[in-house]
């Protein structure tokens, strides 16, 4: 078993992306009466970031904040304690959460934070080399290294097209499962990049996104059952909210993107607020880089 993730508290810090648009959407579309006092479920709570802007904008409302990384949770309970009993963190995958009462407001801000991005021992990133891990909850389940393991070069060259949209996924899995047989475990997330980046041709091996990207993006939401858990928390997230209240999904890829558009669209228990995604502007990209490929999608409960 790998050794256990460790981080900081006062580590665990982010800029919450598309906070003005989230503040915004709340207070547009919700009344006073459901402010006073309603419950908000923050399905991703990471640090708090976006829990904290609500609440200093919303003095009445309650948030129960919902992260299945324990580092998280506990970098949200030190940040947002000024809050009081108006705050409830919970170590659960939202996938499998049920509130105790109807909510005005369900946010979820989907992927990787840039605190785990940042820890080098999660595993996440290949631009700093750890273990390959990208465990969310580093406590439970295969780690990457595990299931390229138990994988077969098919089953693997699948999940990296599924997953990743890689469309050079045999010659990956082909080259991660020989180098497996020939050499055992990768060393770390650099070793298995650069294993990557040997599958492309020399002059695509240096543009904008690197060779790596979509794979590990892959193995990710591979390890983390994260495509699965979206759909079943986009079946269950409309009947926790009251008449009016809000559904916002923030994503990162057009695999979780085309899900929660599709869903806005088929559910008969939603209107869309928003008919295309909200996007950052270009001041916030300038001051948070990962804001680039983020989009917010915001439906409310028919009354």
């Amino acid at each position: 078993m790998p050794e256990k993730s460790s981080i900081s508290i006062s580590s665990f810090k982010h800029l919450p992306v598309l906070h003005e648009e989230v503040l915004e959407a709340i207070n547009n579309n919700l009344s006073s009466k459901l402010l006073d006092g309603g419950l908000i479920i923050d399905a991703t709570v990471g640090g708090g970031g976006h829990c904290s802007l609500i609440l200093k904008e919303n003095p009445k409302v309650r948030v129960i904040g919902l992260d299945q990384d324990p580092n998280a949770t506990a970098a949200a309970e030190e940040h947002l304690k000024a809050f009081g009993s108006r705050v409830k963190i919970l170590s659960a995958n939202f996938a499998e959460f049920t509130p105790p009462e109807p909510a005005i407001v369900v946010l979820a801000d989907l992927g990787v934070s840039s605190p785990q991005l940042d820890n080098p021992n999660r595993g996440f990133s290949f631009r700093l080399n750890g273990p390959l891990d990208m465990r969310m909850n580093p406590e439970n389940g295969d780690t990457a290294a595990e299931l390229i393991e138990r994988l077969n070069e098919k089953e693997l060259a699948d999940l990296v097209y599924v997953n990743g949209e890689e469309r050079l996924s045999r010659r990956i899995a082909r080259k991660i499962k020989s180098d497996l047989s020939e050499k055992g475990p990768y060393s770390g997330t650099a070793d298995l990049a650069y294993a990557i980046a040997g599958c492309y041709p020399p002059k695509m091996r240096h543009g904008r996104i690197h060779p790596a990207t979509r794979t590990f993006q892959a193995l990710r939401i591979a390890v983390n059952n994260e495509l699965k858990a979206l759909d079943s928390f986009l079946k269950k997230a409309p009947t926790w909210l009251v008449p009016g209240g809000l559904l916002i999904v923030i994503s990162f890829h057009s695999l979780e993107d085309r899900r929660v558009k599709n869903a806005f669209q088929l559910d008969s228990r939603l209107k869309r607020v928003t008919k295309k995604p909200l996007i950052a502007s270009d001041d916030e990209i300038l001051t948070n880089a990962r804001s680039r490929s983020a989009k917010c999608r915001i439906a409310q409960r028919n009354a």
